[in-house]
């Protein structure tokens, strides 16, 4: 009788159940579906978009920081008597806004990778149909455009308003050009370096002090390597300098190729030959940091 009732209670509890689980018979829609949702839930969560109130605060305060910079600089332009053109180039803006552009890269950065990272979801990710580069394409290109989205809505607003302040067309419509190439090189450049730095760590405190580091604070010191080199007389090494912060990377560029005015000691920026060596750097930066992602997630993933 134990026996047989032992039998009866194992039976019972290996009972197995019907919960109503169907199998799926709908269309897959494959890794281009997971690869543009992923940016877009990326792009999104750049802005606060999709998250909490409170992450909507910071970028959405530098968002408007940026835009009440440009509506300034056209209200000042109208107001002005006999102005012909703005008060700033398009293509100086984000060097004089570099440190809004900065803190939006470390403080979305780190939101958009390293969350993934701490919380070990990024294996998940490459359980579905979805491969390592469909992940890094999908991070790189949204903070990319997060990036664009916020230095080149300014420079349209600046245009619109040169526009209707009746400057000149042709000319507002190249310099408009210029400043949208600048933007678009330093969007990428930015995200790739912002990307990078804030994979190397799960904690989004290091990544965004680590991010601010790259970006700002290495402005700050080749600017003032550059000051030294310029007072003593070693002006050949200031145009060299640039090459070590990524906003003097972009400035270069710029200087060399888009007629902007260069911030560089002296306003002597590079010419055509130094500006080639900046913008092969520059790739060879874009470049290096997809390539270090793929290797991050080569590890992370499996």
């Amino acid at each position: 009788m134990s026996t047989e009732t032992g039998a009866v209670t194992g039976s019972d509890n290996t009972r197995i159940h019907n919960i109503g689980y169907r199998a799926y018979d709908g269309p897959r829609l494959g890794r281009s579906y997971a690869r543009r949702s992923l940016y877009s839930q990326s792009l999104r969560g750049s802005f606060g978009l999709g998250r909490s109130a409170k992450s909507k605060v910071l970028p959405m305060l530098l968002f408007g920081v940026m835009c009440m910079v440009a509506l300034i600089t056209v209200a000042v332009a109208m107001v002005a008597p006999d102005a012909t053109k703005l008060m700033m180039k398009y293509t100086d803006f984000a060097i004089y806004l570099q440190a809004v552009i900065g803190l939006f890269i470390a403080s979305q950065a780190p939101q958009s990778v390293s969350r993934d990272l701490r919380f070990k979801s990024v294996p998940l990710y490459f359980s579905r149909p979805i491969e390592r580069a469909d992940y890094v394409v999908a991070k790189y290109a949204a903070m990319a455009s997060a990036l664009f989205i916020l230095t080149v809505t300014p420079l349209l607003v600046m245009y619109v308003g040169a526009l209707l302040a009746k400057f000149d067309f042709a000319d507002q419509t190249k310099w408009f050009g210029q400043g949208v190439a600048s933007v678009t090189l330093l969007s990428v450049l930015f995200a790739g370096l912002g990307l990078v730095v804030a994979a190397l760590t799960p904690r989004r405190g290091f990544g965004v002090a680590a991010v601010i580091a790259v970006l700002t604070i290495s402005y700050g010191a080749v600017s003032t390597i550059q000051a030294i080199a310029w007072e003593t007389g070693s002006a050949g090494a200031v145009q060299w300098l640039g090459l070590f912060s990524p906003i003097t990377l972009i400035g270069g560029v710029q200087t060399a190729f888009l007629g902007a005015t260069s911030a560089f000691p002296g306003g002597e920026g590079p010419g055509t030959g130094t500006g080639v060596v900046y913008l092969i750097v520059v790739l060879a930066l874009v470049a290096g940091s997809y390539a270090v992602l793929m290797r991050r997630y080569r590890r992370v993933g499996l």
